[in-house]
Protein backbone atom coordinates (compact mmCIF):
# COMPACT_ATOMS: atom_id res chain seq x y z
CA UNK A 1 0.00 0.00 0.00
CA UNK A 2 1.41 3.24 -0.91
CA UNK A 3 1.64 6.39 1.89
CA UNK A 4 -0.97 7.57 0.40
CA UNK A 5 -3.31 5.31 0.23
CA UNK A 6 -2.83 4.31 4.20
CA UNK A 7 -3.26 8.07 5.08
CA UNK A 8 -6.62 7.64 2.72
CA UNK A 9 -7.69 4.29 4.78
CA UNK A 10 -6.63 5.17 7.68
CA UNK A 11 -8.98 8.61 7.59
CA UNK A 12 -11.60 6.19 6.57
CA UNK A 13 -11.40 3.44 9.42
CA UNK A 14 -11.28 6.02 12.04
CA UNK A 15 -13.70 8.66 11.36
CA UNK A 16 -16.73 7.19 13.66
CA UNK A 17 -14.53 6.72 16.34
CA UNK A 18 -16.09 6.47 19.51
CA UNK A 19 -13.60 9.19 21.24
CA UNK A 20 -16.11 8.88 24.87
CA UNK A 21 -15.98 5.01 24.51
CA UNK A 22 -12.01 5.58 23.95
CA UNK A 23 -12.20 7.94 27.02
CA UNK A 24 -14.12 5.80 29.69
CA UNK A 25 -12.07 2.99 28.91
CA UNK A 26 -8.90 5.25 29.85
CA UNK A 27 -10.28 6.54 32.81
CA UNK A 28 -11.84 3.28 34.06
CA UNK A 29 -7.63 2.10 33.48
CA UNK A 30 -5.93 5.36 35.59
CA UNK A 31 -8.44 4.57 38.09
CA UNK A 32 -7.25 1.15 38.72
CA UNK A 33 -3.63 1.00 38.54
CA UNK A 34 -1.50 -1.65 38.93
CA UNK A 35 2.07 -2.92 39.26
CA UNK A 36 4.86 -5.11 37.48
CA UNK A 37 3.42 -8.19 36.85
CA UNK A 38 0.47 -7.78 39.14
CA UNK A 39 -1.51 -6.23 36.15
CA UNK A 40 -4.80 -9.14 36.46
CA UNK A 41 -7.95 -6.87 36.38
CA UNK A 42 -5.84 -4.82 33.59
CA UNK A 43 -5.05 -7.77 31.28
CA UNK A 44 -8.81 -9.09 31.65
CA UNK A 45 -10.29 -5.77 30.27
CA UNK A 46 -7.72 -6.06 27.13
CA UNK A 47 -8.64 -9.85 26.67
CA UNK A 48 -12.53 -8.97 27.33
CA UNK A 49 -12.63 -6.29 24.73
CA UNK A 50 -10.27 -8.53 21.70
CA UNK A 51 -12.42 -11.22 22.24
CA UNK A 52 -15.27 -9.04 21.28
CA UNK A 53 -13.59 -7.59 18.24
CA UNK A 54 -12.66 -11.65 17.13
CA UNK A 55 -9.63 -11.98 17.82
CA UNK A 56 -8.07 -15.30 19.30
CA UNK A 57 -6.95 -14.30 22.68
CA UNK A 58 -4.11 -16.08 24.82
CA UNK A 59 -3.88 -14.94 28.08
CA UNK A 60 -1.24 -15.68 31.15
CA UNK A 61 1.89 -15.19 28.54
CA UNK A 62 5.05 -14.04 30.35
CA UNK A 63 2.82 -14.52 33.53
CA UNK A 64 0.44 -11.37 32.99
CA UNK A 65 0.55 -10.82 29.48
CA UNK A 66 -2.05 -11.07 26.50
CA UNK A 67 -1.71 -11.84 23.22
CA UNK A 68 -4.28 -11.71 20.21
CA UNK A 69 -4.07 -12.76 16.90
CA UNK A 70 -6.73 -11.91 14.37
CA UNK A 71 -5.82 -13.87 10.81
CA UNK A 72 -7.38 -12.68 8.09
CA UNK A 73 -6.14 -14.17 4.81
CA UNK A 74 -2.60 -14.63 3.40
CA UNK A 75 -0.64 -11.38 3.60
CA UNK A 76 2.38 -10.12 6.17
CA UNK A 77 2.29 -10.19 9.86
CA UNK A 78 2.12 -7.12 12.33
CA UNK A 79 2.61 -6.88 15.67
CA UNK A 80 1.40 -4.41 17.87
CA UNK A 81 2.55 -3.94 21.56
CA UNK A 82 1.50 -1.41 24.61
CA UNK A 83 2.40 -1.90 27.96
CA UNK A 84 0.90 -2.48 30.93
CA UNK A 85 2.02 -1.50 34.30
CA UNK A 86 1.94 1.56 36.87
CA UNK A 87 4.15 2.67 39.18
CA UNK A 88 4.64 2.72 43.15
CA UNK A 89 3.79 6.84 42.70
CA UNK A 90 1.19 7.92 44.67
CA UNK A 91 -0.63 10.50 42.67
CA UNK A 92 -1.38 14.72 42.97
CA UNK A 93 -3.24 15.34 39.58
CA UNK A 94 -6.63 15.78 41.87
CA UNK A 95 -8.13 14.03 38.29
CA UNK A 96 -11.78 13.01 38.72
CA UNK A 97 -10.80 10.04 37.67
CA UNK A 98 -7.20 9.86 39.70
CA UNK A 99 -5.93 6.18 41.06
CA UNK A 100 -8.26 4.62 43.80
CA UNK A 101 -4.93 2.54 44.59
CA UNK A 102 -3.32 4.30 47.41
CA UNK A 103 0.64 4.71 46.78
CA UNK A 104 0.07 3.53 42.68
CA UNK A 105 -0.25 5.26 39.83
CA UNK A 106 -0.11 5.08 35.92
CA UNK A 107 2.86 7.75 35.55
CA UNK A 108 4.10 6.94 32.80
CA UNK A 109 0.85 6.72 30.50
CA UNK A 110 0.54 3.24 30.26
CA UNK A 111 -3.09 3.21 30.33
CA UNK A 112 -3.28 5.50 27.45
CA UNK A 113 -1.09 3.32 25.37
CA UNK A 114 -3.23 -0.09 26.32
CA UNK A 115 -6.12 2.30 25.33
CA UNK A 116 -4.72 2.80 21.74
CA UNK A 117 -4.34 -0.39 21.93
CA UNK A 118 -8.10 -1.28 22.09
CA UNK A 119 -8.93 1.01 19.70
CA UNK A 120 -6.79 0.45 16.66
CA UNK A 121 -7.31 -3.20 17.33
CA UNK A 122 -10.89 -2.71 17.42
CA UNK A 123 -10.67 -0.56 14.20
CA UNK A 124 -8.82 -3.15 12.28
CA UNK A 125 -11.14 -5.65 13.14
CA UNK A 126 -14.12 -4.03 11.62
CA UNK A 127 -12.90 -2.98 8.58
CA UNK A 128 -11.03 -6.74 7.61
CA UNK A 129 -12.30 -6.02 3.94
CA UNK A 130 -9.63 -3.78 3.29
CA UNK A 131 -6.64 -5.59 4.22
CA UNK A 132 -5.16 -8.75 4.50
CA UNK A 133 -2.70 -10.38 6.34
CA UNK A 134 -2.15 -11.06 10.71
CA UNK A 135 -2.65 -9.00 13.31
CA UNK A 136 -0.81 -10.01 16.41
CA UNK A 137 -1.90 -7.44 19.31
CA UNK A 138 0.19 -7.70 22.62
CA UNK A 139 -0.43 -6.53 26.36
CA UNK A 140 3.09 -6.65 27.72
CA UNK A 141 3.33 -6.42 31.26
CA UNK A 142 6.16 -5.25 33.86
CA UNK A 143 7.52 -2.84 31.58
CA UNK A 144 8.63 -0.75 34.47
CA UNK A 145 10.04 -3.87 35.98
CA UNK A 146 12.36 -4.48 32.99
CA UNK A 147 11.30 -8.02 32.64
CA UNK A 148 7.86 -8.39 30.86
CA UNK A 149 9.30 -8.86 27.58
CA UNK A 150 11.92 -10.71 28.52
CA UNK A 151 9.06 -12.84 30.26
CA UNK A 152 7.04 -12.92 27.43
CA UNK A 153 10.02 -14.20 25.09
CA UNK A 154 10.97 -17.18 28.01
CA UNK A 155 6.96 -18.08 27.63
CA UNK A 156 7.40 -18.78 24.05
CA UNK A 157 5.76 -15.70 22.07
CA UNK A 158 8.28 -16.25 19.58
CA UNK A 159 7.35 -20.10 18.87
CA UNK A 160 3.39 -20.18 19.73
CA UNK A 161 2.47 -17.16 17.93
CA UNK A 162 3.02 -16.33 13.86
CA UNK A 163 6.08 -14.65 13.52
CA UNK A 164 6.30 -10.97 12.58
CA UNK A 165 7.37 -8.80 9.44
CA UNK A 166 7.38 -5.90 11.38
CA UNK A 167 6.60 -4.50 15.20
CA UNK A 168 5.35 -1.10 16.26
CA UNK A 169 4.97 0.62 19.67
CA UNK A 170 4.32 4.38 20.37
CA UNK A 171 4.85 5.82 23.84
CA UNK A 172 3.08 9.22 25.70
CA UNK A 173 5.46 11.69 26.61
CA UNK A 174 5.54 15.39 27.48
CA UNK A 175 5.09 18.25 24.99
CA UNK A 176 2.28 19.97 22.83
CA UNK A 177 -0.14 17.80 22.35
CA UNK A 178 -0.52 15.64 19.19
CA UNK A 179 3.20 15.59 17.79
CA UNK A 180 5.23 12.11 17.16
CA UNK A 181 8.18 12.77 17.34
CA UNK A 182 9.97 9.70 15.01
CA UNK A 183 14.08 8.95 15.17
CA UNK A 184 15.70 6.65 12.90
CA UNK A 185 18.02 4.50 14.50
CA UNK A 186 18.84 4.69 18.01
CA UNK A 187 15.54 6.50 19.55
CA UNK A 188 16.28 5.22 23.43
CA UNK A 189 19.52 4.18 25.88
CA UNK A 190 20.34 1.58 27.73
CA UNK A 191 19.47 1.05 31.71
CA UNK A 192 21.04 -0.65 34.20
CA UNK A 193 19.72 -0.81 37.89
CA UNK A 194 23.07 -1.77 40.27
CA UNK A 195 22.21 -2.83 43.80
CA UNK A 196 25.00 -2.06 46.05
CA UNK A 197 25.11 -3.33 49.80
CA UNK A 198 27.85 -1.74 51.94
CA UNK A 199 28.56 -4.35 55.01
CA UNK A 200 29.67 -2.58 57.95
CA UNK A 201 29.54 -3.01 61.93
CA UNK A 202 26.80 -2.22 63.81
CA UNK A 203 26.80 -0.86 67.57
CA UNK A 204 25.76 1.74 69.88
CA UNK A 205 25.70 5.67 68.57
CA UNK A 206 27.91 6.56 72.02
CA UNK A 207 30.67 3.83 70.83
CA UNK A 208 31.26 4.56 66.88
CA UNK A 209 35.08 3.66 67.90
CA UNK A 210 33.94 0.20 67.76
CA UNK A 211 32.09 0.10 64.91
CA UNK A 212 32.47 0.51 61.16
CA UNK A 213 29.88 2.71 59.92
CA UNK A 214 28.08 1.94 56.78
CA UNK A 215 26.06 4.74 56.44
CA UNK A 216 29.36 7.15 56.34
CA UNK A 217 31.03 4.60 53.55
CA UNK A 218 27.73 4.88 51.65
CA UNK A 219 27.56 8.84 51.20
CA UNK A 220 30.56 8.55 50.73
CA UNK A 221 30.21 6.42 47.63
CA UNK A 222 27.50 8.72 46.44
CA UNK A 223 29.55 11.75 46.43
CA UNK A 224 32.28 9.82 44.36
CA UNK A 225 30.19 8.53 42.27
CA UNK A 226 29.03 11.76 40.96
CA UNK A 227 32.69 11.49 39.48
CA UNK A 228 31.87 9.01 37.10
CA UNK A 229 30.37 11.00 34.32
CA UNK A 230 31.74 14.42 34.84
CA UNK A 231 35.58 12.91 34.97
CA UNK A 232 35.51 9.20 33.13
CA UNK A 233 33.17 9.43 30.33
CA UNK A 234 33.84 11.91 27.27
CA UNK A 235 31.85 14.80 26.38
CA UNK A 236 31.21 13.27 23.31
CA UNK A 237 29.26 10.27 24.85
CA UNK A 238 26.08 10.71 26.55
CA UNK A 239 25.03 8.85 30.23
CA UNK A 240 23.52 9.00 33.10
CA UNK A 241 24.20 8.20 36.85
CA UNK A 242 21.61 8.54 39.37
CA UNK A 243 21.36 7.64 43.11
CA UNK A 244 17.49 6.67 43.35
CA UNK A 245 17.66 5.35 46.83
CA UNK A 246 19.84 5.01 50.02
CA UNK A 247 18.50 3.17 52.93
CA UNK A 248 20.49 2.85 56.19
CA UNK A 249 19.53 2.78 59.78
CA UNK A 250 16.21 2.20 62.11
CA UNK A 251 16.95 4.81 64.71
CA UNK A 252 19.32 7.55 65.67
CA UNK A 253 21.43 5.97 68.58
CA UNK A 254 22.11 2.82 66.39
CA UNK A 255 25.05 2.50 63.88
CA UNK A 256 23.79 0.22 61.45
CA UNK A 257 24.90 -2.90 59.91
CA UNK A 258 24.55 -2.36 56.37
CA UNK A 259 23.58 0.51 54.07
CA UNK A 260 21.83 -0.32 50.84
CA UNK A 261 21.87 1.91 47.64
CA UNK A 262 20.44 1.76 44.21
CA UNK A 263 22.45 3.14 41.29
CA UNK A 264 20.47 3.44 38.04
CA UNK A 265 23.06 3.77 34.80
CA UNK A 266 22.07 5.51 31.47
CA UNK A 267 24.31 4.82 28.57
CA UNK A 268 24.36 4.81 24.74
CA UNK A 269 27.44 3.03 23.74
CA UNK A 270 27.93 -0.91 24.52
CA UNK A 271 31.73 0.53 25.39
CA UNK A 272 30.65 3.46 27.45
CA UNK A 273 28.30 1.15 29.64
CA UNK A 274 31.11 -1.15 30.26
CA UNK A 275 33.30 1.58 31.38
CA UNK A 276 30.58 3.14 34.04
CA UNK A 277 29.83 -0.21 35.29
CA UNK A 278 33.71 -0.98 35.79
CA UNK A 279 34.09 2.69 37.19
CA UNK A 280 30.70 2.28 39.86
CA UNK A 281 32.36 -1.47 40.74
CA UNK A 282 35.80 0.08 41.44
CA UNK A 283 34.41 3.06 43.08
CA UNK A 284 32.56 0.86 45.67
CA UNK A 285 34.71 -1.40 46.47
CA UNK A 286 37.68 1.26 47.11
CA UNK A 287 35.91 2.84 49.59
CA UNK A 288 34.61 -0.03 51.47
CA UNK A 289 38.66 -1.02 51.69
CA UNK A 290 39.57 2.32 52.64
CA UNK A 291 36.51 2.55 55.47
CA UNK A 292 37.47 -1.26 56.91
CA UNK A 293 34.63 -2.48 56.46
CA UNK A 294 34.63 -6.05 57.23
CA UNK A 295 33.64 -7.80 54.29
CA UNK A 296 33.49 -7.04 50.41
CA UNK A 297 30.28 -4.87 49.46
CA UNK A 298 27.75 -6.74 46.86
CA UNK A 299 27.25 -5.55 43.57
CA UNK A 300 24.29 -6.52 41.33
CA UNK A 301 23.27 -5.50 38.58
CA UNK A 302 19.04 -6.05 38.95
CA UNK A 303 17.69 -5.08 36.04
CA UNK A 304 18.93 -4.15 32.51
CA UNK A 305 17.02 -2.83 29.63
CA UNK A 306 18.41 -2.95 26.30
CA UNK A 307 19.37 0.30 23.65
CA UNK A 308 16.02 0.87 21.12
CA UNK A 309 17.58 0.90 18.19
CA UNK A 310 14.51 1.63 15.76
CA UNK A 311 14.78 0.39 11.73
CA UNK A 312 16.00 3.27 9.89
CA UNK A 313 13.97 2.76 6.63
CA UNK A 314 11.23 1.29 8.14
CA UNK A 315 10.81 4.33 11.08
CA UNK A 316 11.17 6.45 7.47
CA UNK A 317 8.23 4.97 5.85
CA UNK A 318 5.98 5.08 9.42
CA UNK A 319 7.14 8.81 9.69
CA UNK A 320 5.97 9.41 5.46
CA UNK A 321 2.84 7.79 6.67
CA UNK A 322 2.09 9.65 9.85
CA UNK A 323 2.79 13.11 8.35
CA UNK A 324 0.40 12.23 5.73
CA UNK A 325 -2.65 11.79 8.05
CA UNK A 326 -1.52 14.57 11.12
CA UNK A 327 0.11 16.69 8.80
CA UNK A 328 4.15 17.58 8.02
CA UNK A 329 4.22 19.80 11.16
CA UNK A 330 3.36 17.00 13.29
CA UNK A 331 6.14 14.96 12.88
CA UNK A 332 9.32 15.54 13.84
CA UNK A 333 13.04 14.33 15.26
CA UNK A 334 13.96 15.00 18.57
CA UNK A 335 17.19 12.48 18.50
CA UNK A 336 17.74 9.93 20.99
CA UNK A 337 16.32 10.23 24.79
CA UNK A 338 17.75 9.09 27.71
CA UNK A 339 14.84 7.27 27.96
CA UNK A 340 14.87 3.01 28.37
CA UNK A 341 12.28 0.57 27.26
CA UNK A 342 12.00 -3.48 26.76
CA UNK A 343 10.57 -3.20 23.84
CA UNK A 344 13.02 -4.09 21.55
CA UNK A 345 13.43 -7.38 22.99
CA UNK A 346 9.93 -8.66 21.88
CA UNK A 347 11.31 -8.60 18.16
CA UNK A 348 12.94 -11.88 16.95
CA UNK A 349 16.48 -11.56 15.77
CA UNK A 350 16.59 -9.90 12.15
CA UNK A 351 12.94 -8.75 12.65
CA UNK A 352 12.30 -4.48 11.96
CA UNK A 353 10.67 -2.27 14.32
CA UNK A 354 9.71 0.92 14.99
CA UNK A 355 8.75 2.96 17.89
CA UNK A 356 8.01 6.51 17.96
CA UNK A 357 6.75 9.16 20.82
CA UNK A 358 3.27 10.53 20.93
CA UNK A 359 3.50 14.40 22.98
CA UNK A 360 0.55 14.62 25.65
CA UNK A 361 0.42 17.68 27.80
CA UNK A 362 -2.49 19.62 27.84
CA UNK A 363 -2.69 22.67 26.29
CA UNK A 364 -3.52 24.98 29.30
CA UNK A 365 -0.49 23.25 31.30
CA UNK A 366 1.82 24.03 28.15
CA UNK A 367 0.94 27.44 27.49
CA UNK A 368 0.88 28.43 31.02
CA UNK A 369 5.16 27.57 31.37
CA UNK A 370 7.05 30.07 30.76
CA UNK A 371 9.92 29.28 28.53
CA UNK A 372 11.58 30.68 24.78
CA UNK A 373 11.75 27.57 23.65
CA UNK A 374 10.45 23.63 23.80
CA UNK A 375 13.42 22.53 25.43
CA UNK A 376 13.12 25.30 28.22
CA UNK A 377 9.07 24.21 28.05
CA UNK A 378 9.95 20.66 28.64
CA UNK A 379 11.82 21.10 31.79
CA UNK A 380 8.85 22.54 33.72
CA UNK A 381 5.77 20.41 32.74
CA UNK A 382 4.86 17.52 34.38
CA UNK A 383 6.98 14.65 33.14
CA UNK A 384 6.54 10.64 33.09
CA UNK A 385 7.27 9.38 36.38
CA UNK A 386 5.96 12.30 38.14
CA UNK A 387 2.79 12.30 40.47
CA UNK A 388 1.40 15.62 38.43
CA UNK A 389 1.89 13.32 35.52
CA UNK A 390 -1.78 13.57 33.29
CA UNK A 391 -1.67 13.19 29.97
CA UNK A 392 -4.44 15.22 27.87
CA UNK A 393 -7.41 12.85 26.79
CA UNK A 394 -7.48 14.89 23.22
CA UNK A 395 -4.29 12.38 22.02
CA UNK A 396 -6.48 9.52 22.70
CA UNK A 397 -7.80 9.41 19.24
CA UNK A 398 -4.93 10.31 17.16
CA UNK A 399 -2.60 7.93 18.91
CA UNK A 400 -5.31 5.30 17.65
CA UNK A 401 -4.75 6.68 14.25
CA UNK A 402 -1.17 6.43 14.26
CA UNK A 403 -1.16 2.94 15.13
CA UNK A 404 -3.86 1.76 12.75
CA UNK A 405 -1.66 3.71 9.85
CA UNK A 406 1.49 1.68 10.96
CA UNK A 407 -0.28 -1.65 11.39
CA UNK A 408 -2.00 -0.52 7.43
CA UNK A 409 1.24 -0.08 6.04
CA UNK A 410 2.84 -3.29 7.13
CA UNK A 411 -0.76 -5.31 5.83
CA UNK A 412 -1.71 -5.86 2.12
CA UNK A 413 -4.38 -3.69 1.23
Amino acid sequence: MSVSAVARLTRDLTAGLDGAGLEGFYRDLHRHPELSFAEHRTAARLAMRLRAAGFQVTERVGRTGVVAVLGNGDGPVVWLRADMDALPVREATGLAYASTVDGVMHACGHDLHLTWLVGAAEALAAARETWSGTLVVIGQPAEEHGGGAAAMVADGIHERFPRPDALFAQHAVPGPAGLLPHTPGLILSASDDVEIVVHGLGGHGSRPESTVDPLVTAAYIVARLQTVVAREVAAKDSAVLTVGRFHAGTQANIIPAEARLTVNLRTQDPVVRERVLTSVRRIVTGECQAAGCPAPPEITVAAEFPNTVNDAALDVRIAAVHREVFGADSVLDFGPAMGSEDFSRLAPPGVPYDYWLVTSTPAAVWDAVPGADVAEKLGKVPSNHSPLFAPDPVVLVPGVRALVSAALSGLEG
